[in-house]
């Protein structure tokens, strides 16, 4: 039986954030790719790794990428787009947050860059601590990203629950000791949040959420 939680800590995009990442880049290739290849490279990339540690600047990184990725975009008009694909939170995200709040410490954990941390800046008040590879200088999957996160938030492993949409992040966290959850997205959160008993009452958050639960 998992242990009750003290902190959550959560991933931003593709849990909380809508993002459309690998829908845009798919546009700017020859040949696009299927959504897993894409995230297996995206993940794999040395320009983003290098980027989302705070290694380069926002011009080395879309150089880097455009000759790592072989695109027909300048600098200029890439970082332009690139800038745009985290979108905003999923509808409900905040609300659900708020509520989680008043029982538990919040805080998340996510790989990002100085120009999509101008649109995540803004969601740093519902937590309790917003922490960001580019300013920690590692990323996600990185043990050491996640023991950093730790001592951030003043607790141990075991007292985490931590979601992710990626399964290395989650293996990650879970060698560590944490609980971790894999969920694709807002609508796979919630009904983690829900089977875990970690809403008020164990009632769903999202007026979709019962039909969602019973198929």
């Amino acid at each position: 039986m998992m242990n009750v939680p003290s902190l959550l800590l959560f991933d931003l995009g593709g849990v909380l954030i809508d993002s459309s990442v690998f829908q845009h880049l798919n546009r700017l290739l020859d040949k696009p790719l299927e959504t897993s290849a894409l995230k297996a490279r995206w993940l794999s990339s040395q320009s983003v790794l290098q980027f989302e540690s705070g290694a380069m600047t926002a011009h080395e990184f879309a150089e880097s990428f455009i000759a790592e990725w072989g695109l027909r975009q300048r600098p200029n008009a890439f970082l332009r787009v690139f800038a745009s694909w985290p979108r905003y939170f999923h509808p409900g995200a905040r609300e659900v947050l708020g509520i989680l709040r008043t029982r538990y410490k919040i805080a998340c954990l996510s790989n990002s860059n100085p120009l999509h941390h101008q649109r995540f800046s803004g969601f740093a008040d519902v937590f309790d601590l917003a922490l960001f590879s580019h300013q920690l200088g590692m990323v996600k999957p990185d043990p050491e990203i996640f023991a950093v996160a730790l001592r951030e938030c003043r607790v141990e492993a075991g007292e985490v629950y931590f979601f992710d949409d990626c399964l290395f992040n989650v293996y990650a966290a879970q060698s560590l000791g944490m609980s971790a959850f894999h969920v694709d997205g807002f609508d796979a959160l919630l009904a983690v949040l829900n089977r875990q008993g970690l809403v008020p009452g164990n009632r769903a958050v999202n007026p979709d959420f019962e039909a969602l639960e019973n198929g």
